[in-house]
């Protein structure tokens, strides 16, 4: 069964904003510049995400390619927010971007 937009559009927002604060508690870490690609990461990750859910929400004919980008993206968010592992802010937020890319994925095929 294929799932509805409201699932996906839910997941999208919250992907949304665990990016936007994990961005702004990377931005108050000591090292900054240990997190400088996943700062970048996370960007494009809310960035896309946000666009995702108003692709669905206004039902472009792009829905699939943009979900497909849209989960591309939160696996490699996910991937690189893991990777810090002594910080809950990216854990966390690597939870939302696996989510995420995985309600994707199911909404590009």
């Amino acid at each position: 069964m294929k799932m509805s937009y409201e699932e996906c559009i839910k997941a999208c927002l919250e992907c949304m904003e665990s990016c936007n604060r994990c961005f702004d508690d990377c931005l108050n870490e000591d090292d900054v510049k240990m997190l400088a690609e996943c700062i970048r990461t996370l960007r494009e990750c809310a960035d896309i995400c946000a666009f995702a859910a108003k692709s669905m929400q206004s039902n472009s004919p792009f829905v699939k390619q943009i979900c497909n980008l849209c989960a591309e993206i939160c696996q490699a968010c996910g991937d690189v927010c893991k990777k810090h592992e002594h910080h809950k802010h990216c854990q966390e937020c690597a939870k939302a971007c696996y989510q995420c890319a995985e309600m994707c994925k199911e909404m590009a095929v």
